[in-house]
This record gives structure tokens, sequence and C-alpha cells, in this order.
């Protein structure tokens, strides 16, 4: 594990672009029969999802982004990083983030990557630009996380099928004077590598790409990696779990936020739950949880949040943020892509 402490951005804004098309569990019972649908949603507590419906993640996060920058007043040519995380990329080169960059036109002197990453990405990508602002003078950047995963879900595939949106979520995050720390745990084990995997669609094996999930092996890695890393994060930044205002876990189901909840110790008060009109969103989902969320509210005083993403490779990584809350939230939906 690599534990560490940097100084923390500011959190400016967050907008989540996600389909028009909105797919209910329901709907899907004359496909796998009414009992076998109730009791997914029951575990789940996951109803309805965005389907991509033709959209590629260029064309979420370049929405996003778009309404973001302008909802906050930033130019482009105000913009030193962009990080894009995804594991569904529009190509297998070049990198997303360079096709955002072009269609966004940010200037030559705006650094950008991918991370190929899964539920964890959005912690690793905060990672990322918090220690290059703090190490490089950076001033603001943009972190865009999602997938389009059920591109890659065939369409009788029972256990994957009610679970997954797709959503693409971008991040504004601004240098900041205040003197707020941000701690990390990042984590990996390789062993998880077969149980959350497409073996389709890349250079060993060719194909389209397609989801493959050992559901029981995923929920037991969590529960037992997810609280461990929390737990550093929080001691790094000399913080308990009674100190969070806002826990923000992997939106990956109702089932595994409670448990995880449980095991760390969580008030019910400080835990956010945002999987019933959205599902397993990958990389946006905790994005979008801050989304869904901080809409609306405004605040002078800065908060304490303690974020945790998990999953595909195995992969882990938490963080615990003191930051202001945001000044501009939005969710939009955008249409079929023969129609935008």
């Amino acid at each position: 594990m690599v534990t560490f402490v940097t100084r923390g951005p500011a959190l400016r804004g967050i907008v989540t672009a996600m389909p028009q098309r909105q797919d209910a569990n329901r709907d899907l019972a004359t496909l796998f029969g009414e009992e076998a649908v109730d009791k997914i949603i029951r575990a789940t507590g996951i109803e309805t999802r965005p389907v991509s419906d033709g959209l590629l993640i260029s064309d979420m996060a370049v929405a996003a982004a778009e309404n973001l920058m302008e909802g906050l007043g930033w130019t482009s040519d105000s913009i030193d990083l962009l990080v894009v995380v995804t594991q569904t990329p529009d190509y297998p080169l070049p990198a997303t983030s360079y096709v955002v960059h072009g269609r966004l036109g940010l200037p030559m002197t705006t650094a950008t990557l991918d991370l190929r990453l899964g539920c964890s990405g959005f912690v690793y990508g905060l990672s990322v630009i918090s220690s290059m602002m703090a190490a490089g003078g950076l001033k603001r950047a943009l972190l865009i996380g999602g997938d389009v995963i059920n591109t890659m879900i065939a369409e009788d595939d029972r256990a994957l099928r009610l679970l997954f949106g797709d959503a693409v979520a971008a991040t504004a995050l601004e240098a900041s004077d205040d003197d707020h720390q941000i701690g990390f745990d990042l984590g990996a084990d390789g062993s998880g590598v077969p149980h959350l995997i497409s073996e389709t669609g890349g250079v060993a094996k060719s194909g389209n790409p397609q989801l493959y999930m050992d559901g029981a092996r995923v929920l037991s890695f969590s529960l037992r990696q997810v609280a461990p890393s929390v737990a550093r994060a929080l001691a790094v930044t000399g913080q308990t779990a009674s100190d969070m205002d806002h826990v923000i876990l992997h939106q990956a189901n109702a089932m595994m936020i409670q448990s995880l909840a449980k095991k760390i110790g969580l008030r019910d008060d400080q835990v956010v739950e945002a999987v019933r009109d959205y599902g397993n969103t990958g990389p946006a989902s905790i994005p979008l949880a801050m989304c869904d969320l901080f809409r609306g509210r405004a605040s002078q005083y800065p908060v304490n949040l303690l974020l945790s993403g998990f999953g595909v490779g195995w992969s882990w990584a938490s963080a615990v943020w003191r930051t202001s809350l945001p000044t501009y939230c939005e969710i939009i939906r955008l249409p079929h892509k023969d129609q935008v």
C-alpha cells in the first residue's frame, strides 16, 4: 500500500452527463422473470439505469466539461491538467483524454493523460492531480471519469444487466490558499484479475469486449480490503471516522455500501447512497454521488469528506479530504448521439 498526505485542492464543481435513455429494471421481468428481478432490486437498491444508446465517453465528457467550465466561468486556457479515467475508451489509441482535449479546444500547455482504471479510478485520479498541484504549482485541473459499460454486457446476462449505468462526471479542482490536507491510501492485488475482466477486446484475445464478474469474490475482496484502507487514510491525516461529514463509497449497490458502512463503523447520517436511479457507474460513481448530494447546497464552511473506490484489478483507493463545498453542481442528460 501507498499512504501519504499532501496539500488538498479545492473542489469547485461537478457536472455529470448521462444519456436520456433510462432503463427500468422492472421492465426486464419479461426476460428474466419477475421473482428474479424483484430479488435483485431488493438486494442492490437499483431501480433505473442510464444506458449509453450510442454515446461515447468523449461525447459525455465534452458535454459535462463544457457545462462545468461555463458554470464556473473557467476559460479553456486556464486548465493546466486534464485527467480522464475510463475502461471504455473511444479508441485503442490515442488516449481518450486527447480526444476530449481537442474537442474542448484546450491549449498545448494543458498536460493530458488517461488512467485505465475502474471503480477506484476517481480517487486514484484525485491523488495524481493533488500530487501534481502540490509539486508543480498547477492551478486548475479537470478530472473526468466514467464508462459506457453496458456496451460490454450481453442483453441476456441476468447477473450484470441490472447493475450498471453509463455516465461521465467532470470534476473541477483548483489550487487553494487554504491549508487543507488530503490523505490517500492506494493499493492493489493483481490476483483479482480473473474475477472481474473482459478477456476479449484487447491484443491478447480479439473480439468485442465482454464483461465477466464473479460477484461473490468482488464482495469478499471489498469486505476484506476497504475498511483497512479507510483506516489507513484516516490515520495518516490524524482523524477518525466520526470526524467525517460525508462518506462517499463507490456506489456498487446498496447492500455493499451498507455492509461496508457497518464494517467501517459509520453513522447512517454520514453515508451517501445514490444507486437507485443510476446503478453502478464505475469511475463516475463517487463524483455522481457527490453531485447528487451537493446540488443546491451552499456553504462557506469546509467539510470533511471520506472517499473510497474499489474494484477491478483488484484495486482500492481511499481519501480523506477537507475542502469547501462546490459552487456549481449539475446532472445533465444527453439525447441519442444521432439526435445531438
